[in-house]
């Protein structure tokens, strides 16, 4: 039986940049493509009417981990069977959701990380601090489960929608609202057992180094890391 494919792009204040991501998509990558506005302004309906996608929209900004969860329940809702999910700000290219999805389809994974240094992956204008940042939290995150991770912060991710079903996962917690649900999710998934694999893909940020994220110093970091402090120490479930 064919699986169902729905691709999940969370974006905030992006404009020009949605734009762009929806014109490298390929008929066949994604039976839907649904873009959760997690309460830009103004709204991006005005911008994509006629583009395409499923736009579902947050009244205010709840974050990004939020704006993940109502596209996964989407999904879930409507019957598919595999989430993607990939970045709106342009870094991430829809037309490598095929490297994604290969080792689901092909019973070898259960969730599947993109990364950007695997062989045959590309980074182009990564800044000096965050290749230093997302190597040593890659490494220290492998010494700590015991596998090797090489791009932990890459959210270009594929997986089977199932594994929501898992009574130890549980994505309805308030704390997993931001930049949190990501590493949450991975981490679960990993430390239950379930196949996790990384794939070479590009990402590519932008010519203007200065608003290459919008990840904050300080309480961001923190958000980013919690969740693995928080499973592992037990403070949470």
């Amino acid at each position: 039986m064919k699986t169902r494919t729905v691709t999940i792009i969370p974006t905030f204040n992006e404009p020009g940049k949605i734009e762009r991501v929806l014109g490298r998509f390929v008929d066949g990558i994604s039976d839907e493509i649904v873009i959760v506005d997690d309460g830009s302004d103004p709204p991006i309906e005005r911008t994509l009417s006629g583009r395409g996608a499923t736009i579902l929209r947050h009244d205010r900004n709840r974050g990004v981990g939020a704006a993940i969860r109502t596209g996964l329940e989407y999904g879930a809702k409507n019957g598919f069977d595999i989430a993607v999910v990939m970045a709106g700000n342009g870094k991430d290219d829809p037309r490598e959701i095929p490297k994604l999805l290969e080792p689901l389809k092909a019973d070898q994974a259960d969730y599947v990380a993109g990364s950007r240094f695997l062989p045959g992956g590309r980074s182009e204008r990564l800044p000096l601090a965050r290749f230093i940042a997302i190597k040593v939290y890659s490494w220290l995150y492998s010494r700590l489960v015991g596998t090797r991770v090489t791009d932990m912060t890459n959210g270009f991710r594929a997986y089977w929608l199932s594994l929501l079903k898992d009574s130890r996962i549980d994505l309805g917690q308030s704390w997993l609202d931001r930049y949190e649900l990501e590493y949450y999710l991975f981490h679960k998934v990993l430390s239950l057992g379930y196949r996790v694999v990384e794939v070479p893909v590009s990402k590519i940020y932008p010519e203007n180094s200065r608003n290459y994220t919008k990840v904050k110093p300080g309480l961001d970091w923190w958000r980013i890391i919690r969740p693995i402090v928080f499973l592992t120490l037990r403070i949470k479930q």
